[in-house]
């Protein structure tokens, strides 16, 4: 039913979004986009999450759109908010997030003359969106809503950038009305694809799933470990999809990506037979393309996925299935043809919880101990965020990975997005533990955040690990220009006093023991709790490299 009465383009806007299933946005605000602002301010079925810089705006929207399975919706304003905010665009889309960035633009009179901020956003966004949008008439804003959030679900979830000049979200209508809510569309496999899969299986010795990637939801999760378990067939999770079935499952055979188990790297090259499930089967997951190369020749390799332009663009697949993940998930789990079940899923997992089991190491704060001793005494379904850094190593080693979603952590390498993402966690799920990790150079790439969490009452714990170096490029530096150490140290704050200022408690650690004692307060507390966790910069990496033990074999 159209409405009557006249409103502006930015009161349309956000009854769009509301039509559309939109509960939360996040945004730096600006002066480009007041009208969507003041429409918020009247709409309490949207929450609106006030950040203090654009990038964590962003990473808090790819963050929300992995827990929700719909687009996590993010307003910027022009120039430097939408440059800020770009981060958030390109993790979105190697992420395979749904996401809408909302980026205010310059009146429509103005355009093409480098007015104020001026970007030319379909030139910049191009390589980093799924689509580019710009609205210039605010009938169709119904229109373009519903393109953005059906693009951004579609196939390869990614995100979706809509311009909007300011005047034009000023300019009223009449009679116009948002579009009813768009979702996923749920392909079927096709039935002969996958009776071709089953007999593939049947006739493989030595078979090995590679799970998690676009699309994956509950649904996916629950039918595929059902399927696997059934056939004893090892699961590996892709690089940071570590949640995409239950570690505590009897197939699960750990994760792929930096630092892997040595074991499971031999298990996938000696597999006949190599499922990738939701995987685009990226740089990281097969460690440059040489764990799986491109063309494979003495495996056989099926590759499921919900968008048929990821199926042969950088891999050439033997049996190639477009499908969403719950639907195909779904059909295998219910396959009535008896499959002789292989014993290589429980050796797989046997191998894994001994990689996962922590060796006595000779440091005061020892991280391995210290994942462990978390394990221990915090809930399975506690929600991990991490950004980029050595530091999250320790977690992908040691930590079990047991509820859905339980891990939020950038396949693009960004730094910077755990603490954004923590919040985005916290909000989304308030009854649950939520887990900041960071490094110190990755903390202060968005630490700032920490006044949005305190802002919005979010419960949370960010454990920072301090080496007073950029780590991930000091392993690197160590190993190609040893002894010579350029660029890479770092002159830190108290972070704990930091956090205290920011409104949190905090606690400082320096042993093994004072960082235990320091979790277990941390996790009986409200509110934003930060520890401070001092390490060894000799400790490098959860795969046991040192400082000495890379200048040694580069002396070698």
């Amino acid at each position: 039913m159209t409405d009557s009465k006249a409103i502006n383009g930015g009161r349309l806007l956000v009854d769009c979004l509301v039509a559309q299933g939109c509960d939360r946005v996040f945004t730096v605000p600006g002066e480009s986009f007041l009208a969507v602002l003041d429409a918020l301010h009247d709409t309490p079925e949207v929450q609106t999450v006030i950040c203090r810089q654009e990038g964590g705006a962003a990473f808090m929207a790819c963050a929300d759109g992995t827990m929700t399975g719909r687009p996590g919706v993010c307003f910027v304003t022009r120039g430097p908010g939408a440059t800020n905010a770009s981060i958030g665009a390109h993790v979105a889309f190697q992420d395979s997030q749904p996401m809408l960035l909302f980026i205010g633009d310059v009146d429509r009179g103005m355009k093409d003359r480098e007015g104020f901020q001026e970007v030319d956003f379909g030139l910049m966004f191009a390589p980093l969106a799924k689509q580019v949008l710009r609205i210039d008439d605010p009938r169709r804003i119904p229109e373009y809503i519903a393109r953005a959030w059906a693009t951004a679900l579609a196939g390869r979830p990614g995100p979706v950038v809509i311009a909007l000049p300011e005047d034009m979200l000023l300019e009223e209508v009449v009679g116009v009305s948002p579009r009813p809510a768009i979702h996923r569309p749920a392909q079927p496999p096709c039935p002969d694809a996958m009776a071709t899969l089953m007999q593939m299986i049947a006739d493989a010795a030595a078979p090995v799933a590679i799970v998690g990637g676009a699309g994956w939801h509950a649904k996916a999760r629950a039918h595929f470990t059902a399927f696997a378990e059934r056939i004893g067939l090892p699961v590996a999770g892709a690089f940071r999809r570590q949640d995409a079935i239950s570690n505590a499952s009897p197939v699960w055979a750990g994760n792929l990506g930096y630092g892997p188990n040595p074991k499971l790297v031999q298990r996938i090259k000696d597999a006949d037979l190599v499922l990738a499930i939701g995987a685009r089967l990226g740089e990281a997951t097969t460690d440059s393309y040489s764990l799986i190369t491109p063309d494979h020749p003495d495996q056989i390799l099926v590759h499921v996925h919900p968008d048929p332009e990821e199926l042969g663009r950088v891999y050439r697949p033997d049996l190639a299935i477009c499908a969403d993940m719950g639907e195909f998930a779904e059909v295998a789990a219910l396959w009535d043809d008896d499959v002789l079940p292989f014993d290589a899923g429980e050796e797989a997992h046997m191998e894994w919880l001994d990689w996962t089991t922590a060796k006595p190491a000779p440091y005061a704060l020892d991280m391995a101990a210290c994942v462990t001793a978390m394990r221990e005494t915090w809930p399975g379904d506690a929600i991990i965020c991490n950004g980029a850094g050595n530091f999250s190593g320790w977690w992908h080693r040691y930590w079990h990975y047991d509820g859905f979603p339980v891990q939020l952590a950038p396949t693009a390498g960004a730094m910077g997005y755990g603490v954004p993402a923590a919040v985005a966690a916290a909000l989304r799920h308030p009854e649950r533990q939520v887990v900041a990790l960071a490094g110190d150079g990755d903390f202060l790439m968005n630490g700032q955040e920490l006044a949005t969490a305190v802002q919005y009452g979010c419960d949370l714990t960010v454990i920072l690990i301090d080496n007073g170096t950029y780590g991930t490029i000091r392993m690197h530096q160590e190993r190609e220009f040893p002894a010579r150490v350029s660029g890479t140290t770092l002159h830190n704050p108290d972070f704990a006093a930091l956090a205290r200022a920011f409104g949190g408690w905090a606690q400082r650690a320096e042993t093994t023991e004072q960082f235990a004692d320091a979790l277990a307060e941390a996790r009986d507390r409200k509110g934003l709790r930060l520890i401070h966790a001092l390490i060894e910069v000799e400790q490098l990496s959860a795969g046991g490299a040192t400082v000495s033990g890379l200048r040694a074999r580069a002396k070698g």
